[in-house]
């Protein structure tokens, strides 16, 4: 894992306040990150979390309806301590509060404590982030060692994304907004820069010619359930390829920085997303497929298919898949093809980044039936990995080739606890380390290349192209590899 020297200014007692405090994502995420931070002794000395909701509850009420029956059953079973989880639930104060009620920001104040550290949550949507942070500045709740937190989508396109990013920044300055991205939190995406910057093997052989592809893919088993009124309005690319795909594009492609100084790191991010070559009408045809899914199998089990999933219109065109090729303009990375793919009720429930090799120039031992080359894959879901593709001479006569993997477990070199990704970048957030977190040019960089995608798929009018539930999506996501004598990675194996 990464480390950075903790932020110079002194610890204050913390005052953590969650916008959104009885919603899915504080009882799934939030809560039980907060548990485990608190369980190995990561929170500042005289924490409060404060949970906002609009449910008539009282403190009791919010740790009987919520705390023990929602989030409790996320913990780990292994992690979880009675007399822990009591000290835990001493922490808590439920306000009751209409987000868009001025006088309810007084009842806050109330609430929260004089010279405390404040961090905002807020875990709402998007289109609430200017009035809370209105509202707390007018009730004298932003002061310089407030922080906020803002939760993605960070808007619908590069104009919404600047629409919040001023009026955050009308409150907060930019060392104090935490734009959070989970997948930036993952032990394993954190190991990859010291795979990269670390190990002198892979140093040289980081760059075109010496890689011939990467494959980017976080594929989802699970349809859109319960979140399918946000989901139809949002679509696969801006749910998941402006931001998580593209943030792990950026630590695959980014150059060395100076330091691991949160800006360095950033500056390198920076200098990917704006070496992105745009895409013209023809590249999105050519070079990106959209997809939703129809009614098949998932382990097993008969799903529907997504237009027959509640409150989805029947005539709806939001695509549950994408895929896409990716060109960056530098000389690090002339002429590789970055592949980027997600969907929902795909095959398996999988998030890795593979890096082909080039294959040698020459060679004199025969590889047999099938093509193998060097591989390295970083697997982030469902578990942690990393494996090294090699090849070996296969045993009897002959000397034809076999792959065989060298297996990096993580797990079993450090016996140390793993902490989850949210665990991870909450104590960022209180420890004041920005480097795991988004900058504001960052997001619109990203949104700048992704909108155009978006716009070319409303002008052609196009539906996105079907594809049966508990497949890898449709048919011409493998014929976008195919054109370059590639396959996706469980193709090969």
């Amino acid at each position: 894992m990464i480390t950075q020297h903790a932020s110079a200014t002194p610890e204050l007692p913390l005052d953590m306040i969650i916008f959104g405090g009885t919603g899915d994502l504080s009882f799934r995420k939030l809560l039980p990150a907060l548990y485990m931070a608190h369980l190995h002794c990561n929170l500042p000395p005289e924490t409060r979390i404060l949970t906002i909701g609009r449910k008539p509850w009282s403190r009791e009420e919010y740790i009987t309806e919520f705390m023990e029956l929602k989030a409790k059953p996320f913990i780990e079973k292994k992690a979880f301590d009675a007399a822990a989880w009591d000290k835990f639930l001493a922490l808590f104060e439920y306000v009751r509060m209409n987000v868009d009620s001025v006088e309810d920001y007084q009842n806050l104040k109330e609430a929260s404590r004089p010279g405390v550290r404040r961090v905002f949550y807020l875990a709402t949507s998007p289109d609430l982030f200017t009035n809370i942070c209105d509202n707390l500045s007018a009730a004298g709740l932003v002061d310089e060692h407030s922080r906020v937190v803002l939760e993605k989508p960070l808007g619908h396109d590069l104009a919404s994304a600047q629409d919040i990013n001023n009026d955050v920044g009308r409150h907060f300055n930019e060392a104090q907004i935490y734009r959070i991205d989970h997948y930036l939190g993952k032990e394993t995406v954190q190991n990859l820069m010291v795979l990269r910057f670390g190990n002198a093997i892979f140093g040289p052989l980081w760059q075109a010619p010496y890689i011939k592809s990467v494959q980017i893919t976080v594929a989802e088993a699970v349809g859109v359930g319960s979140r399918a009124g946000f989901y139809d309005k949002t679509g696969a690319l801006r749910d998941m390829v402006q931001n998580h795909l593209l943030q792990l594009l950026c630590i695959v492609a980014m150059e060395p920085p100076v330091s691991l100084d949160p800006d360095a790191v950033r500056d390198e991010k920076l200098k990917v997303l704006r070496s992105l070559r745009p895409m013209t009408a023809d590249d999105i045809a050519r070079d990106t497929v959209r997809g939703q899914y129809t009614a098949g199998a998932v382990d097993g089990e008969a799903v529907k298919g997504y237009l027959e999933e509640d409150n989805v219109p029947a005539n709806s065109r939001a695509e549950t898949f994408v895929a896409l090729r990716a060109q960056i303009n530098n000389w690090r990375w002339a002429n590789v093809p970055f592949y980027l793919r997600t969907g929902k009720r795909l095959q398996k429930k999988i998030s890795e980044i593979v890096i082909e090799f080039s294959e040698m120039p020459f060679s004199i031992i025969p590889s047999g039936p099938h093509h193998y080359g060097n591989r390295l894959v970083i697997q982030l879901q469902p578990e942690e990995s990393i494996q090294l593709q090699m090849l070996a001479k296969e045993p009897g006569s002959g000397m034809h080739m076999l792959p065989v993997n060298l297996n990096l477990d993580l797990q079993q070199a450090f016996t140390e606890r793993r902490a989850e990704a949210y665990e991870r970048l909450l104590i960022d957030v209180i420890r004041g380390r920005l480097t795991h977190f988004m900058r504001r040019d960052e997001l619109e960089a990203a949104w700048a290349w992704a909108e155009p995608i978006l716009d070319g798929w409303q002008k052609s009018g196009e539906r996105p192209r079907n594809y049966t539930a508990g497949t890898f999506g449709p048919a011409a996501s493998t014929a976008l590899m195919a054109r370059e004598n590639t396959v996706w990675a469980e193709e090969s194996q």
